[in-house]
């Protein structure tokens, strides 16, 4: 990157791509660095940079930029694509398409793509609950995210009946939109801001903004950096990013109410490399889980290094990918646990499909989900229609 920036390597060469390309962005060199340089801010110049100055002809990059371009700057196709993802994935061709061999014979990454679509389903039976204490003076905002809302909607659901049963409201701003971190990450910085500028101004008041989704959560605190150079929106950027917490930061400054056993399984936990460097809210969302009562809980070696999810850098960089996520599962073995909990859908996702293809016995949830089962099991909720 200095070496691009004095001009002394050309932003068109190879040595300059490849190093920024296999870069799984996740930010630990951040806590590391004596100088507190901001990683995360320039790789996503670097590859800003990289768009423009090497723009890849495969089809893979092309399909990459039409989906950014013209689907996720969308709100209406994009929830169009989710819709028809979900309707896929629920009448199990996902599946068929990988137990019949068929996904195989297409491509590495079309199995691993479909069973990454597929592990988004969960086994675990969502709390047939609806709401039950009613509007309170205590309000936050609900960022739903794009893949959170289209793929793990149970995990918003979730969310609300826990706020809800803490005496929390929860508003949903029905203008939001993407957070903008896939753009981010491809170097899209201009439909990252596009979609930065829409959520500011979806989001006006002044209470916490609430993220379920450590990468969603790392991109809205760093609006601030992203609109620096805009006058329009530099002082709302700044004040949106300092209201956004993650749920699990929400509930730990309060008290939180204690609920029945949520599970009897052996249970351990990832942390989100975007919710630890990003949002530092790792212990936090951990805390949640070893406090639940009754848990038999197990500490996860290496917790606090990367899945290999990355956003799509599973997808762009798999053969890196695999190698990164070889080491999470070969960890999560050691521990003996049959159900991990991790904060963000990117590595629900990404866990959950190496141990499907390895062949372990792993479910993926996220943790507000364990808090919620906890708070069914203890009749915190209105029975009814979840």
């Amino acid at each position: 990157m200095r070496s691009v920036a004095e001009g002394r390597l050309p932003n068109t060469s190879t040595a300059f791509s490849e190093h920024i390309d296999r870069c799984l962005g996740c930010r630990a060199c951040e806590q590391v660095c004596p100088a507190g340089v901001e990683y995360g801010a320039l790789l996503e110049s670097s590859r800003h940079e990289l768009l423009n100055a090497q723009p890849k002809a495969d089809l893979q990059n092309k399909l990459l930029r039409l989906v950014l371009k013209h689907i996720w700057l969308s709100p209406t196709r994009l929830r169009m694509m989710f819709a028809a993802s979900r309707l896929f994935r629920d009448l199990r061709l996902p599946r068929l398409l990988l137990k019949s061999g068929i996904a195989r014979l297409i491509s590495s990454q079309a199995e691993f793509g479909l069973t990454l679509l597929e592990s988004s389903r969960s086994n675990r039976k969502e709390p047939p609950a609806t709401l039950k204490n009613g509007a309170t003076n205590d309000v936050v905002s609900l960022f739903q995210g794009c893949v959170g809302e289209g793929l793990f909607g149970r995990v918003n659901r979730a969310t609300r009946r826990v706020l809800d049963a803490n005496a929390v409201s929860v508003r949903t701003p029905k203008e939001q939109v993407c957070c903008g971190a896939l753009h981010a990450h491809a170097g899209d910085l201009d439909g990252a801001r596009k979609l930065a500028r829409k959520n500011i101004d979806a989001f006006t008041g002044n209470e916490p903004i609430i993220t379920n989704a450590g990468g969603c959560g790392a991109m809205l605190v760093s609006y601030s950096h992203l609109l620096a150079e805009d006058d329009s929106y530099r002082d709302r950027a700044r004040q949106f990013s300092e209201r956004v917490k993650d749920v699990s930061q929400e509930l730990q400054r309060r008290k939180i109410r204690s609920g029945g056993p949520a599970t009897e399984e052996r249970v351990t936990y990832d942390t989100s490399c975007h919710l630890l460097y990003g949002q530092h809210a790792g212990d936090a969302s951990q805390q949640m889980v070893q406090q639940l009562p009754g848990i038999d809980f197990v500490p996860l070696q290496g917790t606090e290094r990367c899945c290999g999810g990355a956003g799509i850098y599973n997808l762009m960089q798999p053969e890196m990918s695999a190698r990164v996520l070889e080491e999470k599962l070969s960890c999560i073995k050691d521990t003996g646990a049959s159900l991990l909990a991790t904060g963000n859908p990117g590595c629900q996702m990404q866990i959950a499909a190496g141990a499907s293809l390895a062949g372990m016995n792993l479910q993926v949830c996220h943790p507000i989900e364990l808090l919620d089962e906890s708070y069914s099991r203890a009749g915190l909720y209105d029975q009814g229609q979840g």
